[in-house]
């Protein structure tokens, strides 16, 4: 088993065949929520560049095909993960239920689901529901004595007390879609992948069930930010993707020497400790 590094193929004989057993701290994970459709797609838009429906082969797939899939990759994290470890999943109202119930019948007890909260979400064109603003994040552990750094989640935590004092961090998070520098694009200025998720949400999961040098695995690795926020908080990573061009994305990305203000934050903590 290689740490810090990309494995190109199917997540689930990956995961099988080459992660160790119980040798995970950290799972994070990304998976297809089974909810491509139509291109939708509203571009020119004000507040956050063009918007596009995620409409990919590898987001459509039956539902009795997906309840399997999902069990599958769930299981075999499961396997690799330590007897402390944790496990987050993201997902929407398409498909917490069958995470919810797979994680439980595997075993897992889920403490937490954590809300993100889209500051710049993507407008209701249909008129016909209410906006769709958040996803939803499950977090999850294997056994006893799993890692939560609550100390370090209230030194980061931006929301204060009215006093100024550290606040205990909460299940909602507000962040915006991700945009800006931060947007990673192709050559003609579009996303380079539809879900990239934001490193500051990367950074809040990694420190809170992780320390240094422990082993963090995305078993979706997508736009590579797991591994990104990884190095930077000096934790070693494990990567699957079977698309080459987003492997290729990761590989340029993870050389980038870039630090965040919420891990400055937590380092300059540490040192006045």
């Amino acid at each position: 088993m290689k740490i810090n590094n990309i494995y190109s193929g199917d997540c689930i004989e990956v995961l099988n065949k080459n992660i160790k057993k119980s040798s995970i701290d950290l799972v994070f994970a990304d998976p297809p929520y089974n909810l491509s459709g139509n291109a939708l797609k509203w571009q020119g838009n004000k507040t956050g560049g063009d918007w596009f429906m995620v409409n990919e082969k590898w987001d459509k797939m039956s539902d009795p095909d997906y309840f399997a899939f999902t069990e599958q990759w769930i299981k075999g994290c499961h396997t690799a993960l330590k007897d402390n470890g944790s496990i987050y999943v993201c997902g929407t109202f398409h498909n917490i239920g069958e995470i919810l119930v797979i994680l439980k019948k595997l075993g897992f007890l889920v403490k937490n689901i954590i809300t993100w909260q889209k500051t710049n979400a993507m407008p209701n064109m249909t008129k016909r529901v209410y906006t769709h603003s958040t996803e939803l994040v499950v977090w999850a552990v294997k056994g006893k004595n799993w890692i939560f750094n609550y100390k370090d989640l209230k030194k980061i935590n931006p929301d204060k007390q009215k006093d100024g004092s550290e606040k205990q961090m909460r299940d909602v998070w507000n962040f915006p879609l991700v945009q800006g520098k931060e947007r990673l694009r192709d050559k003609s200025g579009k996303a380079a992948h539809p879900t990239q998720k934001p490193e500051a949400m990367l950074e809040r999961i990694i420190i809170a069930s992780s320390n240094k040098g422990d082993i963090v695995l995305d078993p979706f690795m997508g736009s590579g930010t797991t591994a990104f926020v990884a190095k930077r908080l000096k934790r070693n990573w494990i990567g699957i993707e079977k698309d080459k061009k987003y492997i290729k994305l990761i590989n340029s990305r993870i050389k980038i020497k870039s630090r965040s203000r919420t891990a400055d934050l937590l380092i300059t903590n540490q040192q006045a400790n």
